[in-house]
């Protein structure tokens, strides 16, 4: 027999009782009644607990497009603990609409947690792209870019909410945003030149491309990473020997970002690059690809080698 609503609250209030699949799944599509229900009992439930709670609804519904934790997301992005809101605008990443738009503008402009705008501000990029696409009210998505261009343009703010901007309104064709990126991969702190990197792959211009391939060689992991991001959002078949040597890298994302981007890029060469990681990641002999996780990585090689691009 299913569990009551109320059976699934008192197991999401008690500690000794572990967040269940069950219970999180009944949290997905729910009903104004049990949301109101939910919202009188949310403070009860341990700060760690919810945080973890947020967490792992994520996770689930980026593996499981059916299931609806937007109810949840939203109750939790008024949470008083920092991060729990900041793991909730993570959670929101499927919901497309005007409103969560508005949300997140306030939440970017708002909140007293620089963690919190910075990750509110970074879910902005996507609502700026949806804009660009044309999927979007006009006003809404100017909405976004002013608020992304204000907090970059704010020497006040912290330097993460300063970058996230920046990777923001990279998603923008505005004039002089590709003057913000220029400036932000010249800035002082290695941070902020890692999401210009970011950035000029989200702009969809070429004429980054001679930064983004030598940024390929760099010895910090996290701009190889992005540069690695960007060499497969503009599709640069130059790229292809850098990402070769990319999926032997003992940076497990750089690894799995390697294997999107080549997918990205297509051809016959990242098909074969492919098909080679697929042989290994099934073989029982492989020695390599260091903490990765099989099953994801046949994903994302199925998901390039798929690709509209990938069949070029």
């Amino acid at each position: 027999m299913a569990k009551s609503f109320d059976e699934i609250l008192n197991e999401l209030v008690d500690m000794d009782k572990p967040l269940a699949a069950e219970t999180i799944y009944r949290l997905s599509d729910l009903s104004s009644d049990d949301l109101k229900t939910l919202s009188t009992r949310w403070g009860a439930i341990d700060p760690d607990r919810r945080r973890t709670l947020i967490e792992r609804l994520t996770e689930i519904s980026e593996a499981n497009f059916e299931l609806d934790f937007s109810a949840l997301a939203r109750l939790a992005m008024t949470d008083l603990n920092d991060d729990i809101r900041e793991a909730a605008i993570e959670a929101t990443w499927a919901d497309e609409s005007v409103d969560m738009a508005t949300r997140l503008i306030a939440m970017a402009s708002g909140d007293i947690a620089n963690t919190v705008r910075a990750a509110a501000v970074s879910a902005l990029g996507n609502f700026i792209l949806l804009g660009e696409l044309g999927k979007l009210d006009p006003m809404v998505a100017r909405r976004a870019e002013n608020i992304a261009l204000k907090l970059y343009n704010d020497e006040k703010q912290d330097i993460t909410v300063r970058r996230r901007a920046l990777e923001a309104i990279g998603n923008s064709s505005r004039e002089g945003v590709d003057d913000l990126i220029a400036q932000g991969y010249k800035h002082k702190d290695a941070h902020m030149r890692t999401s210009a990197v970011f950035a000029m792959g989200r702009s969809c211009d070429n004429k980054w491309e001679k930064t983004v391939l030598r940024e390929l060689n760099s010895t910090d992991p996290e701009m190889r990473f992005e540069a690695v991001r960007s060499a497969g959002e503009l599709e640069l078949r130059q790229a292809i020997p850098y990402l070769a040597k990319a999926l032997h890298d003992e940076d497990r994302e750089i690894v799995e970002m390697a294997i999107w981007s080549l997918g990205e890029i297509g051809g016959h060469e990242s098909r074969r690059l492919l098909e080679d990681v697929m042989e290994r990641a099934t073989s029982p002999m492989t020695m390599h690809l260091p903490r990765l996780s099989m099953t994801r990585c046949k994903w994302r090689i199925w998901w390039a080698k798929t690709s509209k691009s990938s069949l070029l």
